[in-house]
């Protein structure tokens, strides 16, 4: 327990102080999440979008198979990038292994059916519910999606919060694409592990009381955006 404590009291003094080391991990970590979530939304947004409006052949697998993909293990898809991304891999000649770039590759890949799915949801309910007036108002599936989109636009904000939870608390897959190098590739997540197996609580404790307060305020962002919503709506 005094060692606990002693390590909190530490941890404190890291953040107070502003610690170099500290402050530098998690900016990187704030970098690659925010920048592998702006990828996944480019991306998820108008293909789950899309999804929830146009009908085709299949569509109900493509349905199962995206809601499947909220479920990849990070690990399997961090071995696949690395493969991507090493030299006797196709990406190979790209040099991004073991880089920021690599990392926010493998996020991305994990938040984007996440995004697709759930605002494939939340637009096709929409849909459901004002699709007979905007046909009525000439409005097709092409001419509806900027629509439901602005109309469904808190919802989908809390989509993108849950994405980026997502992203910030991950692990497996940019341990195994960023190789955890220190002052290059150590984010919040691999530094914890990193620090606890070396014994080095302070560090740790002080990067988990960051992530939990940055884990906090991306919940309270989700919590308000839906009051909001609820409000507009009510």
């Amino acid at each position: 327990m005094p060692v606990t404590a002693s390590a909190f009291g530490e941890a404190i003094r890291l953040l107070t102080t502003f610690d170099s080391e500290l402050i530098g991990i998690i900016v990187l970590s704030l970098q690659v999440s925010l920048t592998a979530v702006a990828i996944a939304t480019l991306i998820g947004l108008p293909a789950g979008a899309a999804l929830a409006l146009y009908s085709f052949p299949g569509r109900r697998v493509v349905i199962v198979l995206l809601n499947a993909l909220m479920g990849l293990p990070p690990v399997v898809v961090g071995l696949f990038v690395y493969l991507a991304l090493s030299r006797t891999g196709p990406l190979g000649s790209l040099e991004l292994l073991f880089t920021p770039a690599a990392m926010v590759i493998a996020q991305s890949i994990l938040i984007t059916p996440i995004i697709a799915a759930l605002t494939r949801q939340v637009v096709e309910d929409l849909w459901r519910e004002y699709g007979e007036q905007l046909r009525s108002l000439g409005s097709g599936p092409r001419q509806a999606i900027g629509t439901l989109i602005w109309d469904g636009r808190y919802s989908l904000l809390t989509v993108l919060l849950a994405g980026l939870g997502r992203a910030m608390a991950e692990v497996g897959a940019v341990m195994i694409v960023g190789g955890n190098i220190a002052h290059v590739t150590r984010v919040m997540t691999t530094a914890i592990t990193l620090e606890t197996s070396k014994g080095n609580l302070n560090l740790a404790l002080g990067l988990g009381i960051v992530l939990m307060l940055l884990a906090l305020l991306v919940n309270a962002g989700a919590f308000v955006v839906k009051e909001v919503a609820e409000r507009a709506h009510g």
